[in-house]
């Protein structure tokens, strides 16, 4: 059933009794072409794309839960490509293209809202450290502005811009930034993908892998085993867990990242605004609730949940940004567990493992990555080589010493 105001209108006309499933929730056949072990936002575009792009339709997606209970309904919405270093800027900047294209892509309302995202600087070493990663970007033709006080003021006339430790100097804006409905494209791209032929597999955990000499030719699972000739994991923050069951270990730590929504007040913050003196970030949903988060909690972890410490440090952070949110009510709270890789960027790889292919290390920048991710993840395991644009995250970079360290905090992922 495709989409469109006539569809609409016409379930209106009957009491909209006849809207069909949006995918088919598959029962597993006993082999495949490609197996996605993970069905979040980057499985389930990888399946779409592997579909639409390559004509690989005889593909499983294997969730251990239900789609869209992950990570990918656990994050703060937002997408941009607002990167310094060559290896990022050129995949972010496809991600936004494909983030721009989306809903017409998988004829589904993912909420794209391209209302620009606002990074402040508050001291003039600060001010050029933006400088040049707007320079970088608008080098690669990505959108980039340089403001000064005055401009941001017009925009956000409600930021502490006197605050007597951190005032307030400017911000690099990124125009085409901005957020998208986390569960909603995790929807849209199981529903895609269906459609093309791809077995959407719910309630089926991955519990080990079934190897043939150096190869891994299957999985067994909590339905049966399941045999294919290409295996790709994209489990986020269970990608250590995951790939020890094949004898793989990965330098990734797992660490928890808490978000917030507040109860729903009047339209206040157009975009998405990043606090540079502390690790804060806020938008608006179109519900009216600010969603903001701040730092990982700082200690390994594979509980979908926080400590109060965190939630106290992220709420002092969004004070002394702007204060007028001081009585404002926090509603709900909500953790998502990071596969923090050590130099802060992702891995998009063949593993040492002959059949089995990584997809993991997204740290903080999962969520905006999802439609380049899948892109580059479906070209990789369709022909066996690595996308022009995901060149740089290579599995073997970090015994090569070739890191892609884009905050420059070295190899300790609890920094990043």
């Amino acid at each position: 059933m495709r989409y469109s105001i006539f569809s609409l209108l016409r379930q209106a006309l009957v009491g909209h009794r006849g809207w069909e499933p949006a995918w088919r929730d598959a029962e597993p056949k006993p082999a495949y072409d490609v197996i996605l072990v993970g069905g979040g936002g980057h499985g389930l575009s990888t399946a779409h794309y592997l579909a639409k792009v390559h004509g690989i339709t005889d593909v499983a997606v294997l969730e251990k839960g239900w789609i869209g209970l992950g990570n990918v309904g656990r994050n703060t919405t937002i997408i941009r490509s607002n990167y310094l270093l060559a290896g990022n800027n050129p995949f972010y900047e496809l991600s936004m293209k494909l983030w721009e294209g989306l809903e017409q892509d998988l004829n589904f309302n993912a909420m794209v809202s391209q209302r620009g995202v606002l990074n402040l600087y508050h001291s003039d070493s600060q001010r050029d450290a933006y400088a040049r990663r707007g320079n970088a970007m608008r080098m690669h033709g990505v959108d980039a502005e340089l403001l000064d006080a005055g401009a941001v003021r017009s925009m956000l006339p409600f930021l502490d811009f006197e605050n007597a430790r951190f005032p307030i100097q400017g911000g690099l804006l990124q125009r085409r930034g901005g957020t998208a409905r986390h569960d909603a494209v995790a929807w849209g791209y199981a529903r895609a993908a269906s459609e093309r032929g791809v077995d959407i597999v719910q309630n089926c955990e991955v519990t080990g892998f079934i190897s043939e000499g150096e190869r891994i030719v299957g999985v067994r699972t909590s339905r049966g085993d399941i045999r294919a000739r290409k295996i790709g994991m994209a489990v986020a923050g269970n990608t250590s867990n995951v790939a020890r069951m094949a004898g793989l270990r990965l330098p990734i730590e797992s660490h928890v990242l808490q978000a917030f929504v507040s109860e729903a007040v009047k339209p206040l913050v157009p975009c998405v605004v990043t606090y540079g003196a502390g690790h804060f970030y806020v938008s608006q949903s179109d519900k009216g609730g600010l969603v903001f988060g701040g730092n990982i909690d700082g200690y390994n972890s594979y509980a979908q949940r926080g400590n109060l410490p965190t939630v106290e440090d992220v709420c002092e952070s969004g004070m002394a940004l702007m204060p007028a949110i001081g009585r404002v009510r926090i509603v709900r709270s909500w953790g998502g567990i990071m596969d923090m890789s050590m130099d802060g960027s992702p891995i998009i790889d063949r593993t040492p493992i002959d059949g089995l292919y990584l997809n993991g290390g997204w740290c903080y920048g999962g969520f905006k990555a999802t439609p380049a991710s899948g892109y580059c993840f479906a070209h990789l395991l369709a022909r066996d080589e690595a996308h022009e644009v995901a060149r740089a995250f290579r599995l073997d970079r970090f015994a090569a010493g070739r890191l892609l360290d884009e905050k420059g905090q070295g190899p300790q992922p609890n920094l990043h």
